[in-house]
């Protein structure tokens, strides 16, 4: 589709289209469901925005794409990087965007007042505990890794190394991080595994789409953890701990 055909469509059929539209245009400052019945053109001149620049993220979404990167083959602290700017992601990005769906639905529909209700009641209570989960691994497992890391390039102080290492194992990081490997479930229940509908209002489609696709993401952040950094942290474990007793040995 042409670019002047873009602009000249209503916003509403826009993000049916492709609700990642909806995104884009929150990325703006533009929220789809209170501009609906507008197009594309008269929003951006209301908004004062250049219609030709959002039209080139409507075609190729450039923010917030995830990367494809070889991570297996990373060191471990560009892995933690890695991690901790998926974190940023979520926290800062993705998060606040399907906060903001969930704050304005309103359910004209018997079939979703329910959904209204407990989305709105259970949604913050699972961000405050998913922040809190993300925050609590980046200060105590993380911090751990790094400090194996410097420890295995002989940056330690010999007392502090034994008691980290006392304190602290990747094996019990393991078991903690499995418990909070399926924080979605409530939420799957309330929206019935995301079902969509032909009779499915457009705000639904945009909330629900987002839903799943936040849960694939961190279906893919816990792969990477259980799959590349904890083996990668329990080796330089295993280097530091035997590198630690073989010098307690000799002196």
């Amino acid at each position: 589709m042409s670019k002047a055909a873009l602009k000249d469509i209503r916003i509403s059929e826009l993000v049916d289209r492709n609700y990642v539209h909806a995104y884009v245009l929150f990325y703006f400052g533009i929220s789809f469901y209170e501009y609906s019945e507008l197009t594309l053109d008269q929003v951006c001149k209301q908004r004062g925005l250049r219609v030709e620049q959002v039209v080139r993220e409507l075609e190729s979404p450039t923010h917030l794409r995830e990367a494809d990167l070889p991570l297996v083959s990373y060191p471990i602290d560009l892995i933690i990087e890695y991690l901790k700017h998926s974190h940023f992601l979520f926290v800062k990005h993705k998060l606040p965007y399907i906060a903001r769906l969930v704050e304005s639905f309103r359910a004209n529909h018997e079939d979703y007042i329910g959904v209204e209700r407990d989305l709105k009641l259970v949604f913050p209570l699972f961000v405050e505990d998913f922040i809190q989960h993300i925050y609590e691994e980046e200060d105590t497992f993380f911090r751990f890794i790094q400090m194996l890391e410097r420890a295995s390039k002989g940056k330690y102080t010999p007392t502090k190394l034994y008691f980290l290492l006392e304190k602290n194992s990747v094996q019990k990081f393991s078991v903690d991080h499995e418990t909070h490997d399926d924080e979605m479930e409530g939420i799957r229940r309330i929206t019935k595994d995301y079902l969509i509908t032909a009779e499915t209002p457009l705000h639904i489609k945009v909330l629900y789409n987002e839903l799943k696709a936040f849960e694939s993401s961190l279906i893919t952040h816990a792969r990477i953890e259980n799959e590349i950094l904890f083996p990668k942290a329990m080796a330089l474990e295993a280097k530091v701990k035997k590198a630690f007793l073989d010098k307690v040995k000799f002196n």
